[in-house]
């Protein structure tokens, strides 16, 4: 248990000092993880809602963090080049993160145009019963991200090391809400001293 908790631990803090330096990337995160948790709270009683929460609001919120405000050259403060960045990524780098959210995007016009998603369901006759599906296809895409990448960890590392990756996955909104509270304060922070300056 020991292995695992410093595991863990690793898993954390590669990815919050690699990832994280930007406080919009942090205050996306913050948001991020409070609608996961609503999400998860939602996921026995409404699990459609729970899916659309978790893409279109965590998602969105925690992915555009990461493409847009951090910085991808060199990292000055871990003396570290991006490629190193991505090849320690234990679990979704940017690339694995271009492919997942490619299918993320291709879902709702595949459904469109295809009601039944290749006989999985009946077709929708109106927007409710399109986006149960969609919530549905989403929902499942989203455990299958994970068990893919955990299952794959498997062989390519070991078995510890991909559980210790899904713990750390599951866990992280409530991580990320302890390291991220002051995150948007921060930020506004920074925001009025440049003002100043």
């Amino acid at each position: 248990m020991k292995d695992f908790l410093c595991a863990l631990q690793t898993q954390r803090w590669d990815d919050h000092r690699f990832y994280h330096h930007s406080r919009v990337n942090q205050t996306l995160h913050l948001i991020s993880a409070i609608s996961f948790l609503i999400a998860y709270s939602l996921i026995f009683v409404d699990p459609v809602k729970a899916a659309l929460i978790g893409w279109l609001i965590s998602m969105v919120t925690r992915q555009s963090g990461h493409f847009f405000f951090e910085p991808l050259g060199y990292d000055e403060e871990n003396k570290v080049s991006n490629e190193y960045k991505e090849a320690v990524k234990v679990g979704y780098n940017l690339k694995r993160k271009v492919v997942l959210l490619s299918i993320w995007a291709f879902i709702p016009p595949a459904l469109w145009l295809n009601p039944t998603m290749f006989g999985l369901f009946d077709a929708h006759t109106d927007m409710g019963g399109y986006i149960d599906h969609l919530g549905i296809l989403w929902l499942s895409l989203g455990v299958g991200g994970l068990l893919f990448r955990t299952v794959h960890l498997f062989f390519i590392r070991d078995v510890q090391t991909g559980l210790v990756w899904l713990t750390k996955i599951l866990t992280d909104p409530y991580h990320d809400i302890k390291l991220y509270h002051r995150a948007p304060l921060l930020l506004l922070r920074d925001l009025r001293a440049r003002e100043a300056t």
